[in-house]
């Protein structure tokens, strides 16, 4: 009998709670994002230690958190590759799964609990949309075949010019409609950026209507984030994605600490924080 994707989310949530810290950014091929990243041996033993409900990596990286003995965090696997994080705007756009003709082969090989894919909207680049699109159909067949839940990361890119490169945006008018979209392709879980107002991100949990998890994006004031943290939680979510507001601060474990207490303990950002600071 074929795994059940809820199986593979038992691994991911605790009590339908997750924190999962992503260290898949070496795959956006963009030195800013390295940064944190340079041992990404030590730094994957340092977050197995830290314990947090899952690691987000890509296939090539896998092998350090899946070979080390006892237990560790569940595996969510990056199953795409674009270029829309760079620093410069492209002449070219594309979103590409890492094995089109296998899609699932390298989670299943290194046991994942889940896939994570993009749903990227970008003004004027209706091409990559496509392509997200068509990413996902795919993944979406083979994970109903092998029971892998599909994570789905939709993403309302900003217009070029406005801020960073292909930064991304809060725009709840936005965000609403395409993470309905990721809901409508089969997304079993969602990952969303936060809305600009933090009372309106129960609007995403509705239009998602399964697990949705927060994405961190870049690094903010410890103090800000975790008091962010707590009132999304308050808002319905079912855990948070961060990345580089944990692997780039002075002590990742501690942070993991204090977003653990936040999404599986109820506590308060000020109490997180001090749960930072404690020895």
């Amino acid at each position: 009998m074929p795994t059940t994707p809820k199986v593979r989310l038992h691994r991911l949530f605790n009590h339908d709670k997750c924190l999962d810290v992503a260290i898949d950014h070496g795959i956006a091929n963009e030195p800013d994002f390295l940064v944190g990243l340079e041992d990404i041996r030590g730094v994957m033993k340092s977050l197995i230690a830290a314990g947090p409900d899952a690691i987000q990596v890509n296939f090539g990286q896998a092998d350090l958190l899946q070979q080390t003995p006892g237990p560790k965090p569940a595996l969510v696997m990056r199953a795409d590759v674009g270029n829309a994080y760079n620093a410069t705007r492209h002449r070219e756009m594309w979103a590409v799964l890492h094995n089109p003709e296998a899609p699932i082969l390298a989670a299943l090989q290194m046991d994942a609990a889940a896939v994570v894919v993009n749903l990227y909207q970008i003004p004027d680049e209706p091409g990559i949309f496509r392509q997200c699109i068509e990413n996902i159909s795919r993944l979406r067949h083979a994970c109903d075949r092998y029971g892998m839940p599909l994570m789905i990361e939709p993403l309302v890119m900003a217009p070029a010019g406005q801020g960073a490169a292909y930064g991304s945006l809060g725009d709840v008018g936005q965000i609403v409609p395409l993470v309905r979209l990721a809901r409508e392709l089969g997304a079993d879980i969602i990952k969303a950026d936060p809305t600009d107002e933090v009372d309106e991100f129960y609007r995403v949990v509705e239009a998602a209507r399964c697990p949705t998890l927060v994405r961190g994006g870049g690094k903010g004031e410890l103090a800000d984030v975790l008091v962010k943290t707590a009132a999304l939680m308050a808002q319905g979510a079912a855990g948070m994605v961060y990345g580089r507001n944990v692997y780039q601060h002075a002590n990742p474990s501690r942070v993991v600490r204090a977003l653990m207490a936040i999404i599986h303990q109820g506590a308060s950002g000020q109490q997180a924080l001090a749960i930072y600071q404690q020895d």
